[in-house]
């Protein structure tokens, strides 16, 4: 959470796109000073309508107020009211999405965006490492030239939890994913490693570490 909102910080522009955001609107809090629109999408329809629920200021709509006051606290440019205020104006769509397909946001056509956030979706989404490249593909193909790619992702991890259910995961590697990245036209800008501590006593996943990746789209792509 601390990285993307200082990463996000570094960057600014019209349009950010976040591929994958589930319930959450936490990825974009500090996105909202830095774009002039956001879309959040997702595959499952009771993520995107939670988020819903959150950008009307539902009755019951899950509490994001202390990740908010957290990122305030950080950055230190507004209280967290006029960030809430901001972030729920800055949302302009929630939308259905599959990475699976070339367009993810089919049948509607979005204008290239200034930036593209996905975090912890692909790897989730996909069967195999073909399928993975051409989700890749399909994602970043989302940006305009000179656009920024950040992606948040886990390394050689065959399964999660949530809640009683087990999920598959596909395991990839750094390499795997440094190299799709740059066959698709992409610049590495940076990409954190960060170890999974106690994997083996780890009842939750066996994820060996995440990664946080920013990657520029080369301008003649």
């Amino acid at each position: 959470m601390n990285a993307c909102s200082c990463t996000l910080g570094r960057y600014k522009g019209q349009t950010l796109i976040e591929v994958g955001s589930g319930p959450t609107v936490h990825s974009v809090v500090s996105a909202c000073d830095h774009f002039q629109d956001i879309v959040l999408s997702d595959f499952t329809e009771t993520n995107r309508l939670e988020v819903q629920k959150w950008l009307r200021g539902d009755e019951g709509c899950f509490d994001w107020s202390p990740v908010i006051q957290f990122v305030s606290e950080l950055e230190g440019k507004r209280t967290p009211k006029e960030m809430e205020e901001r972030l729920r104006r800055t949302v302009k769509q929630v939308l259905p999405c599959d990475v699976r397909h070339e367009n993810p946001f089919h049948p509607l056509v979005l204008e290239p965006a200034d930036c593209v956030l996905t975090s912890l979706c692909l790897e989730a989404a996909c069967k195999d490492h073909p399928t993975y490249q051409q989700a890749l593909k399909n994602v970043t193909a989302l940006l305009r030239p000179g656009g920024v790619l950040i992606m948040i992702g886990v390394l050689n991890e065959t399964f999660y939890v949530v809640g009683e259910h087990r999920l598959s995961c596909l395991p990839l590697s750094q390499t795997f994913v440094e190299n799709a990245l740059k066959d698709l036209g992409f610049s590495i800008q940076k990409n954190d490693i960060l170890p999974m501590p106690d994997r083996d006593k780890n009842k939750v996943s066996d994820c060996e570490a995440f990664f946080f990746l920013i990657a520029e789209k080369m301008k003649n792509v």
